[in-house]
């Protein structure tokens, strides 16, 4: 690729991931708030992986910014290992929560505040997460970038958790389901479980290499 090409790539790559992680930072400290307001489980949940992801975000962006400064490519590697070691292990420390609060909630049947807020934080996440994940997809092929690429299937991750937050919410906004909330909490722990395998899957497989 040329040198020219890769060096725009690299910079609009930059301005992606500055926007994906204060978008992150927004959505998740928004998704808390409004979590911690109706007792809502999934919500909180949604923001608190939001907070998890900004993590892995600024490392890239960090990653990005080293590449464009003419930084080693083996510190850049070191870095990036260790990130997505950190990031794997919060995300399984969130997962083991979730199943605890949710199961809680469940048992106790207690009951989460109906949300139009939180519809709408997801409803926007839904949106807007696909569009990003893809701009990422293509800029990953173009520059190239393995941690770009990974990143951008996190994002697509965080598309379903939106999903699966709207599904949870709309049930118990508009049918009065109140179990929805946690039950869709526990299944936003398969996605959050399948970022933190990837992520940890990968520093065993550099640890290996």
């Amino acid at each position: 690729m040329d040198v020219s090409l890769r060096a725009r790539a690299v910079q609009t790559a930059l301005g992606v991931e500055i926007f994906n992680v204060t978008y992150n930072i927004a959505e998740g400290i928004l998704a808390l708030g409004l979590g911690i307001l109706a007792a809502s489980i999934s919500l909180e949940t949604f923001g608190l992986d939001s907070l998890i992801e900004v993590t892995a975000g600024v490392i890239l962006i960090w990653r990005l910014r080293a590449e464009q400064n003419g930084g080693a490519a083996e510190k850049i590697e070191r870095v990036e290992q260790r990130a997505e070691r950190f990031v794997g292990i919060t995300l399984l420390a969130l997962a083991v929560y979730v199943v605890i609060q949710s199961g809680y909630a469940l048992w106790t049947r207690e009951i989460p505040e109906a949300s139009g807020w939180g519809i709408a934080l997801a409803v926007a996440s839904l949106v807007i997460m696909p569009l990003i994940a893809r701009w990422k997809l293509r800029l990953a092929e173009q520059i190239p970038s393995r941690a770009l690429r990974a990143d951008a299937f996190e994002t697509i991750a965080c598309a379903y958790l939106s999903f699966t937050l709207l599904l949870g919410l709309a049930a118990n906004y508009f049918l009065g389901w109140w179990w929805a909330d946690p039950l869709a909490a526990l299944v936003m722990v398969y996605f959050i479980v399948r970022e933190a395998r990837a992520a940890l899957a990968n520093r065993e497989m550099e640890l290996g290499a």
